[in-house]
This record gives structure tokens, C-alpha cells and sequence, in this order.
């Protein structure tokens, strides 16, 4: 009789497992976006780091794929993230380099960000660390789509201990949903941020692993100031710097175990990147970008290519690597075709990029990729092997090595001529060969011609016709914030 017992309940746990499994096959998966601030193209193992151990992301990298050409729309923050919530190029949707405190715009709540897509297939929705798309009410995340949010709403530099312009800046804010959970962030804080996002994020992993869910784990670090928790605090031989990036590898292991744990990894798409490249004026508390050009702030691959994975056990083929051009705009459409929901019925620039995700013999589906610097100027152009730069000023250290302990040092502004660089043979933007292949130059000179009728050229003062108006405060908007500057 025992051995019935037995036998009948081996049968209903089973059974039970086998619908689990088909439940979830039968559902469209998870989706999450782990966005760093200012990691440069070096800064992690699978892309060459030294000085610290990044063993996550050597693991996630082994089990997944590495995007070796991924660019952001723009090496500026807010920018940068518009465009990965809107599937935009920044321009289309007016959100320009980095706003402060004292902004009184933000993203347009008729943008349709990656979360409202997934919350047309019942998706639990949450964002987790920095924001930094509008910090007043109206333009805050739970306004976009999210039913979650909890974090700093810009930089976390933007408060009175700014090592350069601290005096200009009100206290930090942290935010919990629309209501502020602690109006005077201290650095004891700062150093718990990591720590806190990472936390939240695994319990939101577990509060919704039997639906859909779409979590963005936007950690504020590596962005100066530095801070790392108690776990890590002189844990690398690379100083602060690698300390950080050594907890922030810790969080995407505490994700990817919390996914394993509940049976629910070959179900999850996982992206790693960052917002723009190092911020190299602070030096020893900066990333590297390699054997790229320059860094954050500028239209050079240093700036604007990003270390990326994407990840997800059973689909992406593993220890493999795409070396075709993408982008985070390409996340949205791409979200949008895996969980089979509509895409904006505005335009959008991303395309959907499955098959590089999947198949290794696909082709980039952009023809051309516009290179706008925050202020709207079309810096450059470029396609998979070429890039053309236009005149303009930029900025650099001019081979001077950067600041140390938290303090920059000043920029140089240079400008460089009209340039084209074969980026196939010359990935660090060093020869110009425009007279080489003036063909090449010409057939990309006419590309960005249809860029600045689209989306302008303050360069050449130029207005686009396709460029959508931010959101704006109104007076009534004004009188309901919590923020006082």
C-alpha cells in the first residue's frame, strides 16, 4: 500500500513539473536589461579587463554572446537612455545630454517605452537604480509603464559633494515609486546603492516567477562618485575602480543564480551594456575603452561602442560572439517580436535583431548608424566597416593621463576634420583615408543628408521633421512636485 502511495505521488509530482514546464514554454519570456553607467568597452573580463575578476560575466559571456560592434545613440546619460526605453535615436525623441536638477523636462509620456510594450502582454514590470529620463512626477518611471520603481532619478554626481560644482546642486533624492524615501543621500548610502538595486531585484525575480516579468537593473556605478559596500572594499589589485566593478559583477550573478534557482533561466533573455563609454578626466576612477578612440562625451567608437552580452540558456548559442553592428535601440522592436506585441505607431529607428542573437551567419539590418552628439549635432556617420566624421569640436586629454582619488582633470578641445576610418582595419579611428576612398565618403555623405532632413543638424542648422517634442512642465505640474531646487 506504501509503495502505491509512493508511486502515485512520484505520478503528481511529475505530472505537476511537466505542466510547470509547458506553462512556461507556452508564455512569452522574460526580459532583462542590466545597464551599467559610464563601464567603458574594457572594463569587464570578457572584453579584456585586467586588475580585477569579473567571473559572472565570464560565465554569462561562456553561456551566452558577446556584441562586439553594440553603439548607444549618444555618449551622454540621459540621451543614451532614451533611446534604450524608446527604441529612438535620441534626437527623434528631444532628450539631449544630461539633465539636472533643475530640468524641467523629461521623456514625453506619449513615448511608448520597452516596458508599455511588455505590459500589453500582462508583463510585471520594474525598474531598479538610475532613471535619469525626467525626476519630476509626471515624467518618472511608474508615468512609463513600470509598476516598480526604486532609485536615484539622475547622476548620482548631481549633489552638493560634486567634486567640481557640488554648490550648484540640492540634496540627492531616492525614490520609491513617486514618493521620496530619503531626501539627503550620504555617501554611506552611495556605498549601499549596488547592494540595495541588486536585492530588489532578485525579490521582484521571486515575487513574479510564474508570469512574465520585465526587470531594467540600471545601476548608478561605475558613474563617479565611487562607492562599493563593505563585501568588495579593497578586494582588487585595479583600486576603487575595480572594487566596483567586481560588486557589479556580484549583482549579475545574484541575478542569473535567482533565474536558475527558479527553474526559469532558459526562459529569460538577459542583456548586459552600458550607457556610453569611460569618463576618462577622473582617470584611476574611470574605465578604459580599450583600443577605441576617446570616451564618454564624444562620437568616437570610445565613447559610443559599449561591452554587451546577451544571454539565454537553450536559445543564444553559447561562448559565441556577433560581430555585426547593433544597438540598444534595437532592443525594443526586438522585445516586441519575441513577446509578439505591437510595436509605436510612431516611428521608431531600432530593428529587431533576433537573428543576430541566434544565427551567426546574419547580417546587420542597418544600412547606416547616425552618430549625434547630445546637443544635436550629427558628429558622424557610419555602417559596418566605415566611418565618416564631420568637422566639429571635441573633447580629450590629448594622451595626458586622467585625474586620481575622485578629481578630474581638465579636458583639451580639438577639432578634427572631415575623416573616414576603415573600422574593419583601424578600430581605434587613428587614419584618416577619406582619400583613399572618396566613394565611400560620398555615399555616406549622401546618408547623413537624410539624417539632417529627418532629425536635423545643429551643425549645419538644420531642423528635423521628424523630431518629436520632449515632455514639458506646466504650471499646474509645477505646483504638485516634490522638488524644490
Amino acid at each position: 500500500m506504501q509503495r502505491i502511495v509512493w508511486i502515485a505521488s512520484l505520478f503528481v509530482a511529475v505530472v505537476s513539473a511537466e505542466c510547470a514546464r509547458t506553462a512556461k514554454a507556452d508564455r512569452p519570456p522574460n526580459v532583462v536589461i542590466i545597464f551599467i553607467d559610464d563601464m567603458g568597452y574594457a572594463d569587464i573580463g570578457p572584453f579584456g579587463a585586467k586588475g580585477y575578476e569579473t567571473p559572472n560575466l565570464d560565465r554569462m559571456a561562456a553561456e551566452g554572446r558577446c556584441f562586439t560592434d553594440f553603439l548607444v545613440s549618444s555618449a551622454v546619460c540621459s540621451a543614451s537612455r532614451a533611446a534604450l526605453m524608446t527604441g529612438c535615436y535620441h534626437r527623434r525623441v528631444s532628450i539631449s545630454g544630461a539633465l539636472g536638477p533643475g530640468a524641467k523636462i523629461g521623456l514625453n509620456p506619449n513615448e511608448v517605452t520597452i516596458a508599455e510594450i511588455c505590459k500589453q502582454k500582462g508583463y510585471a514590470t520594474a525598474i531598479f537604480g538610475k532613471w535619469h529620463l525626467g525626476h519630476h512626477p509626471k515624467f518618472l518611471p511608474q508615468a512609463q509603464g513600470f509598476d516598480e520603481y526604486f532609485g536615484l532619478p539622475y547622476s548620482n554626481d548631481m549633489w552638493p559633494r560634486h567634486p567640481t560644482a557640488g554648490s550648484r546642486f540640492p540634496p540627492l533624492p531616492l525614490i520609491a515609486g513617486r514618493t521620496v524615501v530619503n531626501p539627503d543621500v550620504q555617501p554611506f548610502d552611495q556605498r549601499l546603492l549596488t547592494t540595495w538595486y541588486t536585492q530588489r531585484a532578485v525579490d521582484f525575480i521571486e515575487r513574479n516567477h510564474d508570469r512574465p516579468f520585465f526587470l531594467y537593473l540600471a545601476h548608478n556605478m561605475v558613474h563617479v562618485p565611487l562607492y562599493v559596500s563593505d563585501k568588495f572594499a579593497g578586494k582588487s589589485k585595479r583600486g576603487l575602480f575595480g572594487d566596483v566593478v567586481m560588486e557589479v559583477d556580484w549583482s549579475v550573478g545574484q541575478i542569473l543564480d535567482a533565474l536558475r534557482r527558479w527553474g526559469i533561466d532558459r526562459h529569460t533573455l538577459v542583456i548586459f551594456s552600458s550607457d556610453n563609454g569611460p569618463w576618462l578626466s577622473y582617470g584611476d576612477h574611470a574605465g578604459s575603452a580599450g583600443p577605441l578612440r576617446e570616451g564618454k562625451g564624444t562620437t568616437f567608437e570610445g565613447g559610443i561602442r559599449v561591452p554587451t552580452i546577451f544571454w539565454w540558456p537553450g536559445r543564444i548559442p553559447p561562448n559565441s560572439r556577433c560581430d555585426e553592428l547593433a544597438s540598444t535601440i534595437d532592443i525594443l522592436p526586438t522585445v516586441a517580436a519575441l513577446i509578439g506585441a505591437k510595436l509605436p505607431r510612431h516611428k521608431i529607428d531600432g530593428k529587431d535583431i533576433r537573428r543576430l542573437m541566434f544565427d551567426d551567419t546574419a547580417r546587420s539590418p542597418h544600412d547606416v548608424f547616425y552618430c549625434y552628439y547630445a546637443g544635436g549635432e550629427l558628429q558622424a556617420i557610419r555602417d559596418r566597416r566605415w566611418k565618416l566624421h564631420f568637422p566639429h569640436r571635441y573633447r580629450t586629454l590629448g594622451g595626458r593621463p586622467g585625474g586620481t582619488g575622485g578629481k578630474p582633470v581638465p579636458y583639451e578641445i580639438r577639432t578634427i576634420e572631415l575623416s573616414l576610418f576603415d573600422l574593419k582595419n583601424d578600430v581605434g579611428e587613428t587614419t584618416n583615408v577619406i582619400d583613399k576612398y572618396p566613394e565611400v565618403a560620398k555615399r555616406l555623405m549622401a546618408a547623413a543628408e537624410k539624417a539632417r532632413e529627418d532629425l536635423g543638424d545643429r551643425l549645419r542648422g538644420v531642423r528635423g521633421k521628424g523630431v518629436r517634442p520632449p515632455g514639458r512642465l506646466s504650471a499646474a505640474d509645477e505646483r504638485l512636485t516634490w522638488y524644490r531646487p
